[in-house]
């Protein structure tokens, strides 16, 4: 779009000391976990939270590299998104085949489904029977999402390529697992299984927990916008449909400036370092409505949309309402 153009344009000097900021401390810090172990695990679990942190920067550099926006060149971003893919333990193309998917159908409620979280009408859950409204309740249960839902990425979906893949998803899915199985190997023979495990995959669990939790607040908010063609609109689906989530500094900082969800959508080719200042700048984009980490947790329970009130509510709200009939 016209009004973000002008922020769109990467900065190769910023890009590369991103990468520096986040990849070195991170792998620094899985150094002084290992170093940790000899003194408490206790420290060790304290400097994986940190070191969690800089996971989810990192991630962050990745998911902006399959959009294009980290480098000017596309094959610097193919080549440093494919790295850093490893890292995450995430197959590049196909997870941004997925997400390319997610910005372009994002809020629209007749291409839901791919690389979103799944959500029903009010109307489809009591249409449906009871062995899928069993199985949404499980998808829908924070435990389920945050807790099960790391293992369920680091050892099922991120593992192996979807009947629709293409030749490149496949691509990107084997040469991530042998990469990962290569990294694996050295590592266990050099420190051991379980040392391999006490350090890397607190690690992993709690930064793919955080952007778990960050991937579903940015579009399961109670006045989130969706709609059906011919009346969806790309704006209105950016700027209503995706949350503007006011983070403290420093984790806004460790989260690559996602919270400002709103303006990546409406365009998803500025860096993440250049999103404040878009917001900041442009009039039209500060009237937007945020959410604070406090009013977030009120979305653990909004479950279903209500196409009557158009509004995200709870299971407990429809079961009531259906009782007072």
């Amino acid at each position: 779009m016209s009004v973000v153009g002008h922020y769109q344009k990467p900065s190769r000097v910023r890009s590369i000391w991103q990468l520096m900021d986040s990849v070195i401390p991170y792998l620094g810090l899985l150094v002084a976990m290992y170093f940790a172990l000899r003194v408490s695990y206790w420290l060790t679990l304290g400097l994986a939270v940190l070191a969690a942190g800089f996971l989810i920067r990192i991630f962050i550099i990745f998911h902006d590299c399959g959009h294009g926006s980290f480098f000017r060149s596309s094959r610097i971003n193919h080549f440093c998104g494919v790295l850093l893919g490893i890292l995450t333990y995430t197959p590049f193309s196909l997870w941004h085949r997925k997400h390319a998917i997610h910005h372009e159908s994002s809020g629209d409620l007749t291409r839901r489904g791919v690389g979103d979280v799944w959500t029903m009408t009010v109307a489809e859950y009591r249409k449906a029977t009871p062995k899928v409204r069993r199985k949404y309740a499980f998808y829908r249960n924070p435990f389920v999402m945050l807790i099960l839902g790391p293992l369920n990425l680091l050892l099922i979906h991120n593992r192996r390529s979807p009947q629709d893949a293409t030749s490149g998803d496949r691509l990107s899915v084997w040469i991530g697992n042998l990469s990962i199985l290569a990294i694996l190997g050295v590592s266990i023979a050099t420190i051991g299984l379980k040392t391999l495990i006490m350090i890397q995959l607190p690690v992993y669990w709690i930064a793919a927990s955080a952007g778990i939790w960050l991937f579903y607040v940015q579009h399961q908010f109670e006045d989130v916008y969706w709609e059906k063609p011919p009346d969806w609109q790309h704006v209105a689906a950016s700027l209503d449909g995706s949350s503007f989530y006011k983070l403290p500094k420093v984790i806004q900082w460790f989260t690559g400036n996602i919270g400002y969800h709103h303006i990546h959508h409406l365009s998803s080719t500025i860096p993440n370092y250049y999103l404040p200042k878009c917001h900041e700048e442009l009039v039209q984009l500060r009237s937007v409505h945020h959410i604070g980490i406090r009013d977030s947790l009120k979305s653990l329970n909004l479950r279903l949309w209500d196409e009557t009130s158009r509004r995200m509510v709870g299971f407990c709200e429809v079961r009531s309402k259906v009782t007072a009939m």
